[in-house]
């Protein structure tokens, strides 16, 4: 099915982008790399009058470290590019291999991150890792630059902190120290996970876990009582004792989770599901 006509626009800065958006209003919309919105205009699941295509924004590309060290993505870099990128293969292992396992590989050549993190699309990777590993959004709109910490971006089912007139510039995550490690794991029937779980182990002082679920509901699930127990654990464990501490909270997380039934699986089957992936994330981590 083809989508009703449009009209396309190609803005050349992110003030121009901005503008456009603001001239059109609630008839336009800015596309990234396509993968979710054009599959949604196809479907005439949605219709505007008014496409903003950000691919020539020099400001949204790339992958860099600033001054203190923070790693910026950049909203148009495409998962294929993270997965591949030697500053995220160095520094955060986890999340490279996470962006070599999206979807297929047209998807991940195409699809931006920032395209996945605004369409809100709860079937999704890259939100359970980003909220585990403390990322922030940067956000810019008519009122000015506004970051956002990723847990709270995402609100529900489709529906986000970015305001409508606002583009997501970049993905921030802040330096990770050498005793930390991050792991994804995930599990579905299609190429939209079912399920996912992404830990981030430190083994600092004091020793911290951050764990969280996705996909099993509207957005990423905070595992609180496992990460409390981390904190008791004694250092040095080897991965099967520290999960074994570790599994009955993990469980008592799981089931308290607000799940239904759905194409993916049954709630107590996906519930079962956070547990298993879990145990696997963690002892990638320790490992």
């Amino acid at each position: 099915m083809r989508p009703k006509r449009f009209f396309l626009h190609r803005p050349k800065n992110l003030d121009e982008a901005l503008a456009l958006k603001a001239r059109h209003g609630d008839e336009a919309a800015f596309h990234a790399g396509g993968t979710e919105l054009l599959v949604a205009l196809k479907a005439h699941v949605l219709r505007y009058e008014h496409v903003i295509d950000l691919k020539q924004v020099d400001e949204l590309k790339g992958v860099r470290l600033d001054a203190d060290h923070t790693i910026v993505i950049g909203a148009l870099a495409t998962h294929d590019t993270i997965a591949n990128h030697p500053i995220v293969r160095e520094r955060l292992p986890g999340y490279a291999e996470l962006s070599e396992n999206v979807a297929n590989i047209r998807v991940r050549v195409a699809g931006t991150l920032g395209g996945v993190l605004c369409f809100g699309e709860p079937h999704a990777d890259a939100p359970t890792m980003l909220s585990a590993l403390d990322a922030w959004v940067v956000l810019a709109g008519p009122k000015g630059v506004r970051e956002v910490p990723s847990r709270d971006f995402h609100l529900g089912e489709f529906t986000t902190a970015r305001d409508e007139d606002e583009i997501l510039v970049s993905i921030n995550i802040a330096p990770q120290s050498r005793g930390t490690r991050s792991a994804y794991r995930a599990f579905g029937h299609t190429e939209r996970p079912a399920v996912g779980v992404a830990a981030v182990w430190s083994t600092d002082n004091p020793q911290r876990l951050s764990l969280w679920a996705g996909a099993i509901s509207s957005r990423p699930v905070r595992l609180a009582r496992a990460e409390q127990a981390a904190s008791d654990i004694p250092h040095g464990l080897d991965a099967e004792q520290t999960w074994g501490r570790l599994k009955d909270a993990v469980a008592a997380d799981a089931a308290s989770i607000e799940a239904h039934d759905d194409l993916h699986g049954g709630a107590d089957y996906k519930r079962h599901l956070v547990s298993v992936l879990a145990g696997r994330a963690i002892r990638a981590c320790i490992s």
